[in-house]
């Protein structure tokens, strides 16, 4: 077995990623990622080999997660996303981010980025989290296999549907 200290610097990073995923919020992720070492520390014990270690682990990340949900209810209004959401929602409606400042183009990334949230939050499990993972966290397919414990074909393909899913619902949507 792996050293804790080696465990660390090997997976925290995915960790994080998926917290990232989840929370959309830097120092919460960080914080999340700090206490899910500490509890997988206190129960390393218990790990039996059955699983793969990330997976272990991002088991114990969703746990805290869920443990800081009820300890804090979400308040936050979607107009809090980052600015990079903004753009990402610009882009997807065919408007340059360097437009994004005019009044119109914000208006039409909001409303566009309200409807992809929505249309995202109504996408089945696993396909909502595998979105989420790859959109929000930035993990690879490869990674997102590994937290989901299945294939990186699998991951790859999953989303692949939810995307192209999501792009018809999205464009009959505007129309």
């Amino acid at each position: 077995m792996q050293s804790l200290d080696e465990i660390y610097q090997k997976y925290a990073k995915s960790v994080y990623k998926y917290l990232m995923s989840k929370t959309h919020n830097e120092d919460i992720s960080e914080e999340l990622t700090q206490e899910t070492f500490y509890q997988a520390v206190k129960s390393i014990d218990r790990f039996d080999g059955s699983c793969h270690i990330t997976t272990w682990l991002c088991a114990i990340a969703k746990n805290q997660y869920m443990a800081y949900i009820r300890k804090h209810p979400i308040t936050e209004e979607l107009d809090a996303v980052t600015n990079t959401t903004v753009r990402n929602a610009a882009t997807s409606v065919n408007t340059s981010p360097e437009s994004v400042s005019s009044a119109e183009s914000e208006i039409l990334a909001k409303q566009n980025r309200v409807e992809l949230m929505k249309k995202l939050h109504l996408c089945p499990e696993p396909t909502r989290e595998i979105l989420y993972l790859r959109i929000f966290g930035n993990m690879s397919f490869s990674e997102i296999g590994e937290v989901m414990g299945k294939t990186e074909n699998w991951a790859r393909v999953t989303y692949y549907r939810g995307k192209e899913k999501l792009r018809k619902e999205l464009s009959d949507y505007e129309e």
